[in-house]
């Protein structure tokens, strides 16, 4: 649990939150991607400690999944282009809105605090780049891919009666 200072930034920009929760958002819907992020930052931040941090992250990791769910009704065909693009764009979005809602919650100075959160920035952009593009794409052409061929109807019961997931 302990990780030291000048790595910890780097440490917590690595990992799967921003990938699984667009997946979820992107298969399942806007709502769900949104308690896919809240989710996964609540639990993970009551195995270290919570603070007046979380929920805030919990909503902008969220808003990853809304986001996913969006593009999915705007765009025709999912490819790497759209992973990529995606991947970029609501990395900025999060990072930045970290680093501001940080400095505001600890009264320090926001420009300060974005350059501070450079370092982690670049480790976020590379991690879920490369995450978005690979695993991501995978596992949603899977997901989708197995709910268009065969039966429709199987895939809807394993999800839940009357659930229109697929139906999009």
């Amino acid at each position: 649990m302990f990780i030291p200072q000048p790595l910890y930034g780097l440490f917590i920009a690595v990992g799967l939150t921003e990938t699984l929760t667009f997946i979820s958002g992107f298969t399942l819907g806007p709502a769900e991607g949104f308690v896919t992020g809240v989710s996964i930052i609540v639990i993970s931040d009551i195995a270290t400690i919570p603070g007046a941090w979380t929920p805030v992250i919990a909503v902008i990791i969220g808003m990853i999944g809304v986001f996913a769910g969006i593009t999915r009704r705007l765009i025709k065909q999912l490819d790497f282009r759209i992973m990529a693009v995606s991947s970029i764009l609501l990395t900025l979005m999060s990072e930045t809105l970290q680093n501001v809602s940080i400095a505001l919650l600890f009264n320090t100075p926001v420009v300060a605090t974005m350059i501070s959160g450079l370092p982690t920035l670049i480790v976020a952009l590379v991690n879920n780049f490369i995450l978005f593009t690979t695993v991501g794409l995978r596992v949603i052409t899977m997901i989708l891919g197995s709910a268009s061929n065969g039966n429709k109807s199987a895939a809807k019961s394993e999800v839940g009666a009357g659930s229109e997931v697929f139906a999009r």
